[in-house]
């Protein structure tokens, strides 16, 4: 590879790599709101209506994409690296906001400090119980990747990205789930609906993304020159 290319390569690599932070931020920022999804009508589960989610799942499942894809182009060390960067990001942003909150508001402020503390009040333990379930969820999420990555030597793409994904999304879930059920923010009845809700909807979305991550490794393996299960070194 050209010095060129591998210029062109660690670009590419920046910015999935500030898609990735930028979407688990954000997850984190946005989580307090809940909505409905009703594709199959007014269906519940375990007492629990199905797809009554956190907004903050909307940007989430877009991490596990580029994590793949990151994976599959440039190696499992890089994309722990960029799980690893995500987590340092999301506590700093944690820390500006308690400061930010802890702030008193002038008069003329067109946001109140109660107003301000109701959008970015950031639960301590939904945090603390959201940033456990990701940081299991993400390492196990690219060793699976690899390993079926392995064992395939290099083909049926879909097979990891998906059985990756399933185990980890189901990791996730329960995790974060069950913290939030042991801390007391949620009622324990609420457990078995909640974790089937975001089970499935993970998994319509991991199925979902399978063309796209198919494309963009496509356009990698294309741009670089790179034969099947061949990744671009950075080192």
């Amino acid at each position: 590879m050209t010095q060129k290319d591998k210029r062109a390569a660690f670009s590419i690599y920046l910015y999935l790599g500030a898609l990735f932070i930028t979407s688990l931020v954000v997850s984190n920022l946005i989580f307090q709101k809940f909505f409905h999804w009703a594709p199959f009508g007014d269906v519940t589960v375990f007492g629990a209506p199905l797809f009554e989610l956190s907004v903050g799942i909307l940007p989430y499942p877009i991490t596990f994409l580029i994590t793949d894809l990151i994976s599959e182009i440039y190696g499992k060390k890089k994309a722990n690296q960029v799980v690893t960067a995500g987590i340092f990001a999301s506590f700093f942003s944690m820390g500006i906001i308690l400061l930010a909150i802890y702030s008193k508001a002038i008069s003329a402020s067109p946001i109140d400090d109660v107003t301000f503390s109701k959008v970015f009040g950031l639960s301590p333990l939904g945090v603390l119980a959201s940033m456990l379930a990701y940081l299991a969820a993400q390492y196990i999420d690219i060793s699976i990747y690899h390993f079926w990555k392995k064992v395939t030597q290099g083909r049926m793409l879909w097979l990891r990205n998906n059985f990756s994904t399933f185990s980890s999304q189901l990791i996730d879930t329960v995790t974060v789930v069950g913290l939030l059920c042991i801390f007391g923010v949620l009622p324990w009845d609420k457990f078995y609906g909640l974790v089937i809700s975001g089970v499935l909807f993970k998994i319509i979305i991991a199925l979902l993304d399978t063309p796209l991550l198919y494309l963009f490794v496509y356009l990698m393996r294309k741009r670089f020159n790179l034969k099947i299960g061949e990744e671009i070194s950075l080192d």
